[in-house]
């Protein structure tokens, strides 16, 4: 996701890359970026990303041998 001035934004948070770092992803033959706090949602939660990522509620949280 972008602003009007080309900015990434995290596709979670809406935080730019000026105020975050960013880690680029492609899934569904589409280019997003997610910022490093939101990056083990993805990992561990990725259905809380439905809705704004194409297709997050189909995606298996990380498994675990803990």
């Amino acid at each position: 996701m972008t602003n009007a001035k080309n900015t990434y934004l995290c596709l979670n948070c809406n935080r730019p890359e000026t105020q975050v770092p960013l880690v680029a992803l492609r899934y569904s033959e589409q280019d997003t970026w997610i910022c490093t706090q939101c990056l083990p949602t993805l990992i561990h939660h990725p259905h809380q990303l439905a809705g704004k990522l194409a297709g997050a509620e189909k995606l298996e949280p990380a498994d675990h041998d803990d």
